[in-house]
């Protein structure tokens, strides 16, 4: 009985620190597979964990097939970044010069794609630049989307 409260806030502890889940929006099918799942393109929606007012859509190729439908496969590392103010936006105190705001796997070793956050203070400006890539190669893929830190609503 004692170890379900410390399991409980150890979860807790670990979700809260890690960058969030994306909320999938739709997909369009890019290919019809006869076995297993269609090649498609799904958009995302990431709300930035850390700054409230900014919401980040991300376009990623998802690959059907059999490995697909499985969760085998290795997505492509195909996407689209857009990131939109979208109410006041109020930053924090202590904000980190590059901090990963959202991160998710895109084979089931060693790809990933990576959400980065900059702050340009000079142009009050916050940068997020996507990254696409495998451990061992690199980072081939990229996508940067600025968010201008604008009034809001007379805020």
């Amino acid at each position: 009985m004692r170890l379900l409260p410390i399991a409980l806030i150890s979860a807790l502890t670990l979700t809260a620190s890690a960058p969030l889940a994306a909320e999938e929006i739709d997909c369009a099918t890019t290919a019809w597979k006869l076995i297993g799942a269609n090649h498609r393109v799904c958009v995302y929606a990431y709300d930035d964990p850390a700054i409230s007012g900014v919401t980040c859509h991300v376009s990623q190729a998802r690959t059907g097939g059999v490995k697909g439908s499985l969760g085998l496969a290795e997505d492509p590392s195909q996407f689209s970044l857009a990131c939109r103010q979208i109410g006041p936006i109020t930053l924090p105190a202590k904000l980190p010069e590059d901090e990963v705001v959202f991160s998710e796997d895109t084979s089931l070793l060693f790809k990933e794609t990576k959400i980065h956050r900059f702050y340009d203070r000079k142009r009050n400006v916050l940068i997020y630049l996507a990254i696409s890539r495998k451990i061992i190669e690199g980072a081939p893929a990229n996508a940067i989307s600025t968010v201008p830190i604008q009034p809001w609503g007379g805020k």
